[in-house]
C-alpha cells in the first residue's frame, strides 16, 4: 500500500479543499467570459439531467397508459423497472459523468481555466514568499507551460474529432465491461461472487492482497446496489482524475509506459483528490459547474506533485524525470498549513515572472 496508503489519500482530499479555495480566490475566475461559461455549464447540467430522464419518463408515461388496462396496484415490477433504469443510468453507466467529461472535447474552456488558475497559483506562491530569498523559491509553472503546444507534438496532432472519438471508445469499453459485470451478478449461485471478485481483482493491483481480500469478504454480504456504487465511484474517480490532468499531459508528452508509472507513483493522492470532487459532481444541475472548479483546482495539485517544467527547448528528458515523484515522502509529512514549503529549495531558478493574463507580463 506504499502508493495507496491512508495518509496519501487524506493528503489528496486536503488538496481538494485547498485547491478549490485557491481557485475560488482567483478574480480571473469571475471575469465575464467565465461567468458566461458558468451559465452555460448550469444550462448543460439541466440538459444532462433531461437527457438522462427522457428514457425513464418515457417508460413512466407508457406504464401510465398501460394502467388503464392493467392493474399495477397488485404488482411491483413496474416500480422496480423504473428504479432499475434510474440506477443503471446514474450508477452503472455513469451517463451524467460521461456527458460532463465529453464537454472537454467540445469547448476549450476547461483548458483555459486550468492555465488561468496555474497563473494564479504562481502569483499567490510568490506573494506568500515575497520576504524570502528568491534563489530558494521554486520556478514558475505557468510561464513555461504556456510555451508548450496544447496539442503536444504538432506533427502528431490529432483533430478534435479524433480525440473525442478516442474518448468515446474508452467510455464505451468501460460501459460495456460495467454492463457485463452487472448482468453476470444476476446469475444463479455464482452471481453473488461476481462483484466481490471484480472488487478483489481491481483493488489487489492498487492496494495489495490483504485489503483486497477484506473488500472481497465484505462484498459477499453487501447488497448488490452498494457494491456497484462503491466500484463505480472508484473507477469514475480515477477516470475523472485523468480527464482533469489532460491540460498538463497534452503539453508535457509522456509515453504510455511513463504515464502509467507516473499515475501509479501518485495513486493515493490522486484518488483522494478526485473522489472528493466526484462526490460533489453528483449534485444535480450544479455538477458541471463543479467540474470547472475541479479543473481549476487541478492547477494547484500539479504544483505539488510535479517539478516546474523547463522551456520546450530543454524538455527532451523532462517527462522521464517526472515519472517518479521525488519529494513524495516529504510532501506527505508536511503540516496542512505549510503545503508550499517543500518547493522552496530550487537553486539557480529563473527570475520571477508573473502575468496578468496568458501572454501579458505585468511585472
Amino acid at each position: 500500500m506504499s502508493n495507496f496508503d491512508p495518509n496519501a489519500i487524506l493528503r489528496g482530499a486536503q488538496l481538494t479543499v485547498v485547491g478549490a479555495y485557491r481557485a475560488l480566490q482567483n478574480p480571473g475566475l469571475f471575469k465575464y467570459e467565465h461567468y458566461r461559461q458558468a451559465a452555460i455549464a448550469v444550462c448543460a447540467g439541466i440538459a444532462i439531467r433531461i437527457l438522462v430522464a427522457v428514457p425513464i419518463i418515457t417508460v413512466k408515461v407508457s406504464l401510465w397508459a398501460l394502467g388503464f388496462f392493467i392493474d399495477f396496484d397488485s404488482v411491483t415490477w413496474d416500480d422496480k423497472l423504473v428504479g432499475g433504469m434510474d440506477f443503471l443510468a446514474n450508477s452503472v453507466l455513469q451517463v451524467p459523468f460521461f456527458l460532463m467529461s465529453l464537454m472537454r472535447y467540445i469547448t476549450p474552456t476547461l483548458d483555459r481555466m486550468f492555465m488561468d488558475s496555474l497563473q494564479w497559483v504562481d502569483q499567490t506562491y510568490y506573494a506568500k514568499h515575497k520576504s524570502e530569498d528568491p534563489k530558494r523559491l521554486r520556478a514558475t509553472y505557468f510561464a513555461e507551460l504556456r510555451m508548450y503546444s496544447a496539442h503536444g507534438d504538432t506533427s502528431k496532432h490529432r483533430a478534435p474529432m479524433d480525440a473525442a472519438l478516442a474518448f468515446l471508445i474508452r467510455f464505451g469499453r468501460r460501459a460495456g465491461i460495467s454492463l457485463a459485470i452487472y448482468a453476470l451478478s444476476y446469475l444463479p449461485i455464482v452471481g453473488r461472487f461476481v462483484l466481490p471478485a471484480a472488487s478483489f481483482y481491481t483493488f489487489n493491483k492498487a492496494v495489495g492482497p490483504i485489503p483486497a481480500t477484506i473488500i472481497f469478504g465484505s462484498g459477499i454480504f453487501l447488497p448488490r446496489r452498494y457494491l456497484i456504487v462503491f466500484l463505480q465511484s472508484y473507477f469514475s474517480s480515477r477516470s475523472l482524475m485523468r480527464e482533469l490532468l489532460e491540460p498538463y499531459f497534452s503539453r508535457i508528452r509522456f509515453t504510455k509506459e511513463q504515464k502509467k508509472h507516473w499515475f501509479h507513483d501518485r495513486e493515493g493522492v490522486l484518488f483522494g483528490f478526485a473522489v472528493g470532487f466526484y462526490i460533489f459532481l453528483k449534485i444535480p444541475l450544479l455538477g458541471v459547474l463543479i467540474y470547472g472548479i475541479a479543473e481549476a483546482s487541478t492547477a494547484y495539485l500539479i504544483t505539488k506533485i510535479t517539478d516546474p517544467p523547463p522551456s520546450p527547448a530543454y524538455s527532451e528528458k523532462f517527462a522521464e524525470s517526472q515519472v517518479k515523484w521525488k519529494n513524495k515522502q516529504k510532501f506527505l509529512e508536511l503540516p496542512l498549513h505549510n503545503l508550499d514549503a517543500n518547493n522552496a529549495d530550487t537553486e539557480g531558478k529563473k527570475p520571477i515572472e508573473t502575468f496578468d493574463s496568458p501572454g501579458k507580463k505585468f511585472s
